[in-house]
């Protein structure tokens, strides 16, 4: 059973989307957290584009072992 982790964030500023609000908390690209984030969060795509400043967004925050990628290995000879 894999239990997830909320992280509850509250748009502080104007002009602020999701996506921006997903990149400005991990400062990467994660798959999947948008949708993730739009299921545990209903309601929260009725609000439109820009979210309202003081909504509060539970964003789930992926397992260490589901971020760790496979290196690949080159070699120059």
């Amino acid at each position: 059973m894999t239990m997830t982790i909320y992280e509850t964030v509250t748009v502080a500023g104007d002009r602020i989307t999701l996506p921006l609000l997903i990149w400005r908390r991990f400062k990467r690209p994660v798959p999947g957290v948008l949708e993730a984030t739009l299921e545990a969060n209903p309601g929260l795509a009725d609000l439109g584009p820009v979210l309202p400043v003081g909504t509060k967004i539970r964003i789930p925050i992926p397992a260490p072992e589901a971020e760790k990628r496979p290196t690949e290995r080159i070699s120059l000879w």
